[in-house]
């Protein structure tokens, strides 16, 4: 064995190591760091990708940005989808995708200012291929979409897979399809796309036989801690959260506008409110009253019929009649004859 296989697969020993254990510290210190992690990771492995870095092994090619860095990121996803849910394992996903797209982007900007510069173009930045990149975006988007269905699909009662073959079975058939839309994408219509899809599915089962372990006793050591176990989830979890953050914004949408018309409706009602308490009037509190004549007091000191100083200061009109005792004091003849009259 080599020199450089040895310090691949240290590499990827170390890579896998920190990629659970920072999983593993997510009840103590949340999911932040992680994904800040998962991000980094996605970095490197576009930079290494990029630069060709590999090691040749039993004539195949183990491509660094491959054996250690992708294959790091797909445990990351795995677990976290296992463990946390649709909605963390989106996070993840749009992080790595995410990543996958500026890193490109920055590269680009920095061959340009070093061709302004004047100065040679260095191997740190190597040319874009943006068929290649537009492949590499798209099969790392499909195989993790791919990875939460395949292992929901395996978890089935019908299928009566076991937590070895299961998790097994979801990173290969990950690894593969990833080799399978990549080299597609590509690579085809060249001379060398079936070779370079052959002899990259051979060295993908080989990796897949090296990571499976770190995996298989992460989700054991994992499902066995108090709080925390392995749930089944529908085969299409994964792409109902999207459907579901959708309906959430809309029905939130909904929401909003909802409470913004109530609001609109009380503002209207404050003010009708307003306007019919400013036309009522009412007679509150001590009204000074003449002794003999009843007339009433102002502010002023004036003084004001009974009559008129309420018809100023309410909402209520007088009309005039007699009452029976003061038509009888007053206007006794009247009185009488009415009386007569009844009899």
């Amino acid at each position: 064995m080599n020199h450089e296989l040895l310090i691949l697969i240290s590499e990827a020993i170390a890579v896998y190591f920190l990629v659970l254990f920072s999983h593993s510290m997510r009840t103590r210190i949340g999911l932040a760091p992680y994904y800040a992690l998962i991000g980094s990771l996605t970095a490197v492995m576009v930079w290494t990708t990029d630069a060709g870095v590999s090691v040749q092994f039993a004539g195949m090619s183990l491509w660094v940005g491959s054996t250690v860095f992708f294959t790091a990121l797909l445990l990351g996803v795995f677990v976290v989808y296992v463990f946390d849910g649709p909605r963390a394992t989106r996070i993840a996903i749009s992080t790595i995708i995410g990543v996958s797209i500026m890193v490109p982007v920055l590269t680009m900007v920095l061959q340009w200012q070093i061709r302004l510069s004047g100065a040679e173009e260095v191997n740190y930045f190597p040319p874009q291929s943006l068929r290649i990149y537009s492949a590499s975006i798209g099969a790392a988007f499909a195989d993790l979409i791919f990875l939460a269905v395949a292992w929901e699909v395996f978890g089935q009662d019908r299928f009566k897979v076991r937590l070895m073959g299961r998790s097994f079975l979801t990173l290969l058939g990950v690894l593969w399809l990833d080799v399978i839309l990549f080299s597609t994408g590509a690579f085809y219509g060249s001379e060398d796309w079936l070779s370079i899809m052959t002899g990259t599915l051979t060295s993908r089962f080989v990796i897949s036989l090296f990571a499976f372990p770190f995996l298989y006793i992460y989700l054991r050591w994992q499902n066995g801690k108090k709080g925390v176990e392995i749930e089944n989830r529908p085969a299409l979890a994964i792409l109902r959260e999207f459907s579901e953050v959708k309906l959430e914004l809309s029905l939130a949408q909904q929401e909003i506008e909802r409470r913004k018309k109530a609001e609109r409706e009380k503002e209207s009602l404050i003010v009708s409110l307003k306007t019919a308490m400013d036309e009522v009037k009412v007679l509150r509190g001590i009204l000074p009253t003449c002794s003999y004549c009843k007339n009433i007091r102002d502010e002023g000191g004036e003084w004001h019929q009974l009559e008129s100083y309420i018809q100023k200061n309410s909402e209520a009109h007088f009309s005039h009649g007699i009452c029976e005792t003061c038509s009888e004091k007053h206007f006794p003849e009247f009185s009488e004859s009415l009386n007569d009259g009844v009899r």
